[in-house]
């Protein structure tokens, strides 16, 4: 598995452990069953967004902390630079690169994602988490389906919706796909 991916289930078995935390508890405020959440820990497997949003959000540590490894310490501004943002690639499907990181007590989680395309006919791999999501597609088409429903999005397009409900996107047209993505 990915050295990246490792690196984020030491951080969460390493909160875990300051929390003084079981396997099980952990598991229950992630919404998984007690081998789901060890698989995570262990870094055999991916860990979603919005898994680890969910646990930022249990335990009040920053996202960015358990994607990313930093702690934020700015307060007034923070400002990212083109290209410069910590960046984590979790599958060779998405990239994450933070553009707030080094702010201290967001209220948002703004990321520029990337889509790589998957082969045709591999399903749409879903998540949800807590809050609302705003997404902006930069370039490049994107398939984003919610409860169900296949929107599609194309440079310039954008949508605010409710992220508890099963969502999900890929990669259109063989082509790479550049958002904005803010979870509240």
């Amino acid at each position: 598995m990915n050295e990246q991916i490792k690196q984020i289930a030491d951080r969460l078995a390493g909160l875990r452990d300051a929390l003084e935390l079981s396997p099980e508890e952990m598991a229950r405020e992630a919404h998984l069953s007690k081998e789901e959440y060890l698989k995570m820990e262990s870094g055999t497997v991916d860990i979603s967004v919005s898994i680890l949003h969910r646990i930022s959000q249990a335990f009040g540590v920053e996202l960015t902390t358990l994607m990313f490894g930093n702690e934020p310490k700015m307060s007034s501004y923070f400002i990212t630079r083109r290209g410069k943002g910590i960046a984590v690639e979790r599958t060779k499907a998405y990239k994450y690169q933070s553009l707030a990181a080094g702010f201290a007590g967001r209220k948002a989680d703004p990321f520029l994602v990337t889509v790589h395309p998957k082969p045709e006919g591999e399903p749409v791999n879903l998540n949800s988490h807590q809050g609302q999501e705003y997404n902006m597609v930069i370039s490049g088409r994107l398939l984003l389906q919610i409860s169900g429903k296949d929107l599609i999005l194309e440079a310039g397009d954008s949508i605010y919706f409710n992220s508890e409900l099963p969502h999900g996107m890929k990669a259109l047209d063989s082509q790479e796909v550049k958002f904005l993505a803010i979870i509240l």
